[in-house]
């Protein structure tokens, strides 16, 4: 029989509460004329679900806000970095990429490209980096896509006219050779992505907001600090968890090199089981392998 008593009802209250705040976002003040509905409050005082307004600190406790100390880091693979700031976070296996063009608005070129590959490359394999930041210098862009100053009839090249490169846009997903077309129509939907592609219009940072094209939008003097207070969410949750999730995401963007990379994750988590070592464990053991003692899942 369900516990309807007062401290049974106050529990249920809670739970439908925590999960609508993971689901929905915050409902609008109401207009005049209008009423708000919330969870009647347990335990007497305060007004409304005030207690569940934010479920994940109740959960999870604060995200500590206390400032990064960045230190150079350099991937040991070739020269100095001048078209990009590489930087990692001590003690927080946080990486930060910044593109170093601001005189340009961070339009990148074919060493801009290389040498962000570099930098994701290292952040990549170092095991103590969980996140990886990706900005722009300076205040007015953080990328404006490719630098046209150094485009020639055949594609892109370097100031000597050497290291031609037509795919530059592929390699770092850039939106001005529609390339990311189609990404774009599954974020925004394919009206609101014809409308941008076919109009060239400007939007605001709230606009893009509501078209689901950004997370959040804060505040420009804010922006790393929010940044950093995500990079820690992330960086509370299972490593392989998130990996895996990025695999499976992914996966139908990236078509059969996504689908390698997921059926990698499952490998690599198949084979940290006792039913994935005893292949080779039987192998070791000169004897022959018993599955059998392990359940077929349905």
């Amino acid at each position: 029989m369900a516990d309807t008593s007062d401290k049974g009802m106050c529990a249920v209250a809670r739970r439908v509460a925590a999960v609508a705040n993971h689901l929905s976002p915050p409902d609008p003040a109401p207009k005049a004329g209008q009423s708000s509905v919330s969870a009647r409050p347990c335990g007497g005082g305060g007004g409304g679900g005030g207690y569940m307004k934010d479920s994940y600190q109740r959960i999870h406790g604060e995200v500590p806000d206390h400032p990064v100390v960045w230190r150079t880091a350099d991937d040991g693979s070739g020269p100095e970095f001048t078209d990009v700031i590489y930087e990692k976070a001590v003690g927080e296996g946080i990486a930060k990429i910044t593109i170093n063009r601001p005189e340009r608005r961070n339009a990148f070129r074919p060493k801009t490209v290389k040498e962000l590959s570099r930098a994701f490359n290292d952040a990549r394999d170092d095991v103590s980096i969980g996140v990886i930041i990706l900005t722009g210098k300076g205040t007015k862009a953080f990328c404006s896509g490719g630098d046209q100053a150094l485009r020639t009839k055949d594609g892109y090249a370097d100031p000597d006219d050497v290291g031609r490169l037509n795919v530059l846009d592929l390699q770092v997903g850039s939106f001005d050779a529609g390339y990311g077309s189609s990404i774009m129509s599954r974020l925004v939907g394919p009206k609101k992505a014809r409308e941008m592609w076919f109009l060239a219009r400007f939007y605001t940072a709230s606009e893009a907001d509501k078209m689901g094209l950004v997370n959040i939008v804060v505040p420009i003097e804010n922006l790393e600090q929010e940044t950093i207070k995500w990079c820690r969410e992330i960086l509370r949750n299972s490593p392989t968890a998130i990996r895996v999730l990025k695999s499976a995401l992914n996966a139908v963007d990236d078509g059969h090199a996504g689908l390698q990379e997921l059926a990698g994750d499952a490998t690599l988590l198949f084979y940290g089981t006792e039913e994935g070592n005893e292949g080779k464990t039987a192998y070791m053991q000169k004897r022959r392998p018993d599955f059998s003692k392990f359940p077929r899942l349905p």
